[in-house]
């Protein structure tokens, strides 16, 4: 799994013009799967995600976590992150997970980051989605699962 994290003072999605999540500070997760990616992994990457200390502390250190920052999650699929672009123009995606196993991971991933008590949001799997956010910092990081580091070429 991978995950393209930022730091927002708010962010929010919607589909048809519904806003369907929306958080104020926190993260916006944009969750990408792939075909070798597995519940463990996406165990290891909530916890690693909710964890990370990225928020200021009263120095404006980053060494806060989103949960100790009292901060929420927005969780958006986006298998596009598993886009090749390293041969001609057209992105290729033989390594994103077809859309029942993502489906079912980007699930899992939900689920954990929520037992870890951050307060969690989501876009809709596989819908349309515009998404707005004002980054803060800006700050914005690429954390991935241990496969995700195996199978990186």
């Amino acid at each position: 799994m991978r995950a393209i994290v930022q730091r927002v003072t708010q962010a929010r999605v919607e589909v048809d013009g519904a806003v369907v999540g929306q958080i104020g500070s926190g993260m916006l997760v944009l969750l990408g799967v792939a075909k070798t990616d597995t519940a463990a992994g996406a165990e290891f990457l909530a916890a690693k995600i909710v964890n990370l200390r990225i928020f200021g502390d009263e120095a404006g250190k980053m060494n806060r976590s989103v949960i100790e920052a009292g901060g929420s999650l927005l969780v958006v699929s986006q298998f596009t992150i598993y886009g090749d672009t390293r041969k001609g123009r057209r992105p290729g995606f033989e390594q994103a997970a077809p859309p029942e196993q993502a489906r079912a991971l980007y699930e899992h991933f939900v689920e954990a980051a929520r037992r870890s008590g951050a307060p969690v949001q989501t876009g809709v799997f596989q819908a349309h989605m515009a998404v707005s956010l004002i980054n803060d910092g800006p700050v914005t990081f690429i954390v991935e699962s241990a496969a995700a580091n195996q199978t990186a070429g």
